[in-house]
């Protein structure tokens, strides 16, 4: 297959508030050849994360992946696809692969070199009956982030009572399920009635809240009058100070994200109630799934076993079109996607 041009989406302007569709352009390129110990990938599945809009700003957060910088491709985004030609050794044409080269229809990689922290590194996939675009959510990053945080980061015990904030979400919802496949009691909370009705009508979590309804910790407070022992935290804000005040002596809290401040210009006040974590020996812990990557293995052994018996239920947004991609991240952040959202390249 020979393969000249190929578009890729470029980041032009830093947005300021929410992301619009004009802080990006299309752009098609030469695609250049494979040289030795590379191959060349036509991208199929691109993801979409809240993590994305933290990089689209003039500077990154310290100890953080990299802002993209403008008018260039946007490299560090995991993307599933199929390798066209290849010159390196354990992969041959047709072999269905992750990396980190997404937002563009084809990506020369280099098999071996490190991206996303280990994470993107060039990897064939076994696909064994699942969608390749799993591979981009639920047994992949987001997965791993899931399984790490619940089980490691927050070292859920026995008699746990767990919240799960952005539970509708690609990671959230993850980690509720597990909880409750071990046994737990979980409160989910998201931010709107049809994400409450699919917590509990799909998830089936003991109780569900929607953010906007009223003060976050009142509505804690009715869903979980005992309160809680782990908040696995991918919102920040009133969630984080809520929780602080809702967590039992000895509780835990594994910090995945602060979604509620990736928009703006300013970073709001941190919780009022900090001495909480004082007086009661709280633990906060903040990570990333990437810190992990000794779980992978482990965590799509055990989560793929429950796909198969449909124990575990994994819902997908897709927005087709690579020229969509910018649309479905402001989608994301405006809280208008359940689950993984995605973009179908191909």
């Amino acid at each position: 297959m020979s393969v000249t041009h190929g578009r890729e989406i470029h980041l032009v302007r830093y947005p300021q508030g929410e992301v619009r569709r004009d802080d990006f352009a299309v752009v098609e390129r030469p695609v250049p050849s494979p040289e030795a110990g590379q191959v060349l990938v036509r991208n199929t599945w691109t993801s979409v994360d809240p993590g994305l809009r933290v990089r689209l700003r003039e500077k990154g957060p310290e100890g953080y992946f990299v802002a993209f910088p403008l008018d260039t491709p946007m490299d560090g985004i995991m993307t599933i696809g199929d390798v066209v030609e290849s010159r390196a050794d354990g992969f041959d044409p047709g072999d269905t692969v992750w990396h980190a080269y997404g937002w563009r229809d084809y990506a020369v990689v280099t098999a071996g070199e490190e991206a996303l922290r280990g994470l993107g590194t060039l990897r064939r996939l076994a696909v064994d009956g699942f969608p390749p675009q799993a591979y981009l959510g639920v047994l992949g990053g987001n997965g791993l982030t899931a399984y790490s945080g619940l089980l490691r980061v927050s070292g859920l015990r026995e008699g746990d009572e767990v919240w799960v904030s952005a539970a509708a979400g690609a990671v959230g919802s993850i980690v509720a399920q597990l909880a409750k496949l071990r046994g737990h009691r979980v409160v989910g909370s998201a931010g709107s009635p049809a994400k409450v009705a699919y917590m509990l009508d799909e998830l089936h979590l003991d109780a569900a809240f929607d953010y906007h309804d009223g003060p976050v910790g009142e509505q804690l407070q009715e869903a979980a009058p005992d309160g809680i022992d782990v908040y696995f935290d991918n919102v920040g804000g009133d969630h984080l100070e809520a929780a602080i005040g809702a967590l039992r002596r000895g509780g835990r809290i594994a910090v995945c994200g602060s979604i509620s401040e990736y928009d703006l210009a300013e970073p709001p006040p941190g919780p009022s109630n900090l001495f909480l974590l004082v007086a009661k020996d709280l633990e906060i812990r903040g990570f990333r799934g990437s810190s992990h990557l000794d779980l992978l293995d482990e965590m799509q052994r055990e989560v793929g076993a429950l796909l198969r018996d449909r124990k575990l239920i994994w819902r997908e947004t897709v927005v087709e079109g690579l020229d969509e991609a910018p649309e479905a991240l402001a989608r994301m952040m405006r809280g208008e996607t359940t689950g993984k959202t995605l973009v179908r390249i191909a």
